[in-house]
């Protein structure tokens, strides 16, 4: 028979202080451990973004790779370093694929560097877009359209218009505001 696979889910407390700190000693901690022999695998989850609790999985070929890995004198060192960071917890090992597929209990939230303009500032931005095109489609469907009850003129150019706006106008109108959104 041959060896299962093993999923190691380890939790950790953190100061949420020391986030920063702690993300990238996670980030090496990784490293290290995907050049052990027998890795297959592994990811950090935080509840949200302020909590103390990290949770770890990772996963290994068999049970000796992950003997290796947890004896070396890389994990030892890489688990002292974070002395005074970071506060180990529970831990758990699973064999077989329900390791990898469990009820998740937290879910990962990135904080994103960018963030959304003022909405007056997307309104201008819509406009911009907006208002040449509503005023070129009005102009040139005219002809077509005049004897046309207001409903379906109305609909005919929002049909014409969404696909331009969304995939075309808006694109190159916030591109070229960029910095002004931003801002």
């Amino acid at each position: 028979m041959a060896p299962e696979p093993i999923t190691v889910s380890v939790t950790r407390h953190v100061d949420p202080e020391r986030a920063k700190e702690v993300a990238a000693w996670a980030r090496a901690g990784q490293d290290l451990l995907s050049t052990s022999p027998g890795y297959l695998g592994s990811g950090w989850v935080r509840p949200d973004p302020a909590s103390p609790e990290w949770h770890m999985l990772f996963r290994f070929a068999d049970a000796a790779s992950l003997a290796r890995w947890q004896e070396s004198p890389e994990r030892a060192w890489w688990v002292a370093s974070a002395l005074g960071m970071v506060e180990h917890d529970a831990e758990e090992h699973r064999t077989g694929i329900e390791g990898w597929f469990d009820t998740p209990s937290t879910v990962e939230i990135i904080d994103t560097a960018t963030s959304t303009p003022p909405r007056w500032k997307q309104m201008i931005s819509i406009f911009v877009a907006f208002f040449p095109l509503s005023l070129l489609a009005n102009w040139a469907l005219t002809p077509l359209t005049h004897d046309w009850p207001l409903v379906f003129r109305v609909l005919i150019t929002v049909v014409l218009v969404t696909p331009v706006m969304t995939y075309l106008a808006m694109p190159l109108v916030t591109r070229a505001l960029r910095p002004w959104l931003t801002r």
